[in-house]
């Protein structure tokens, strides 16, 4: 099993992947663990993306897709993976698609988390306080104003994601501001019914007629209607089929009745029965 998961910061993408690690025994993937691994290991995507953020540039996105398809070979990664924080942009979909497209792979789901914005914003001032109340320390990005600005990247940068994977029959759309008990059944119902695979196009198979009838059906026997001209030829053809078949019926019972008024009438002698007669005489 192979998904993306897709929604802002917030939507809970972090809890949801990690109930579908443990359920269905397939990986987690973020492009910033992967980056860091394989600079760590130092593979030769891995020095090469480590020389980029050496010069604080931004990784581009052949490498992170090279890192992707590095990574996806390890053997935790055979069962199924989760994509998290990629792709971001439609330019990184496309890379990934042809990049899976080589590998013989194909993405089996990608499950958007839909949640509200303003919600959002709410929840984290709400949390801040909180723990500032318990005395607990807060993250510098921990705050509404950091939130709001990752929220517009998302909207500017990952939001257009929706409609690239909608066109391909991939996308289902779940409501993330529901409990996450209900999200975590609601994503379990779309992946256990399969609705998330691709419909392949209707290329080949019976075409269909206006009326959504196979082609072979429709171009089968018409039916023939009063007043049309296959109907009265049909007519006249049944009409002398049955004139024909009257008119042999009645000269068979004729020849049979002939036959018959010779079997009960005066029987014929028979040769022995005239030479008798003829001594008679």
């Amino acid at each position: 099993m192979r998904l993306i998961l897709l929604g802002p910061p917030g939507a809970g993408k972090g809890t949801q992947a990690q109930r579908l690690v443990e359920k269905y025994g397939i990986v987690q993937l973020s492009t910033g663990d992967m980056l860091r691994a394989a600079v760590a290991a130092g593979t030769p995507v891995g020095l090469k993306a480590k020389e980029i953020m050496a010069r604080g540039e931004l990784v581009p996105d052949e490498v992170v897709v090279a890192i992707v398809a590095d990574r996806i070979e390890q053997r935790d990664a055979r069962n199924g993976f989760i994509l998290d924080g990629f792709p971001r942009t439609t330019a990184q979909a496309e890379a990934l698609e042809r990049m899976l497209e080589k590998k013989d792979m194909t993405l089996d789901a990608v499950i958007e988390l839909k949640v509200d914005e303003g919600i959002l914003l709410e929840r984290v001032q709400r949390r801040v306080t909180q723990m500032l109340a318990r005395g607990e320390q807060v993250r510098a990005d921990d705050n509404p104003e950091a939130l709001k600005k990752r929220l517009d990247a998302y909207r500017a940068q990952t939001a257009p994601l929706v409609q690239y994977y909608g066109r391909t029959g991939l996308l289902r759309t779940i409501d993330g501001m529901a409990p996450i008990e209900d999200v975590t059944v609601a994503i379990s119902r779309v992946l256990a019914e399969g609705a998330f695979k691709p419909r392949p196009a209707a290329t080949g198979g019976a075409k269909r007629s206006a009326k959504g009838k196979p082609a072979a059906q429709a171009a089968g026997k018409p039916k023939s209607k009063a007043g049309h001209p296959a109907a009265k030829a049909k007519s006249k053809v049944k009409t002398s089929s049955k004139a024909a078949a009257s008119k042999a019926s009645k000269g068979g019972a004729k020849g049979r009745a002939g036959g018959s008024a010779k079997a009960v009438g005066k029987p014929r002698k028979s040769t022995k029965s005239r030479k008798k007669t003829g001594r008679r005489g």
